[in-house]
């Protein structure tokens, strides 16, 4: 902080009078200036993102899920599973299945295996089903249409 000493005239008497130092406050305010133009380029810096793409058999599955409707596990001959329809990968079986089975009353799963259909992949399916807790398994001996 600076003074003045201000030498009065007629009558008055010499008095300290404070005045502000602005130079600090200049400093300050530059740093801060350069702080914020070194960072704004920074800032405005925008990267892409690459999402996978949108799984649509989720919807599929959650609309063919009607729990007055029956859920038909089916193998074909080649040995892939589809439920209700939907083809759904051997190693998200057990996923999807304990998701349906979530959304309904009881956990009856109806297995319609192909004639020609490898008999492990049938099996395999099975025991897939059991860990998503599929109680019964109703072996369909019929075509469903």
């Amino acid at each position: 902080m600076g003074m003045d000493l201000n030498a009065g005239g007629f009558g008055k008497k010499n008095r300290v009078r404070p005045e502000m130092n602005v130079t600090p406050l200049v400093d300050v305010v530059l740093v801060l200036l350069i702080i914020f133009m070194v960072l704004a380029p920074v800032l405005s810096k925008s990267f892409w993102v690459r999402l996978p793409p949108k799984d649509t058999t989720e919807q599929l599955l959650d609309q063919a899920n009607d729990p007055n409707q029956p859920l038909v596990l089916m193998i074909d001959a080649e040995g892939k599973a589809s439920i209700n329809k939907i083809a759904v990968e051997r190693e998200e079986l057990t996923k999807k299945l304990i998701r349906m089975f979530n959304a309904r009353p009881d956990n009856a799963l109806y297995l319609d295996a192909a004639d020609d259909a490898p008999y492990g992949a049938v099996l395999g399916a099975i025991d897939l089903a059991k860990a998503a807790q599929a109680h019964p398994i109703v072996i369909l001996t019929k075509k469903m249409e």
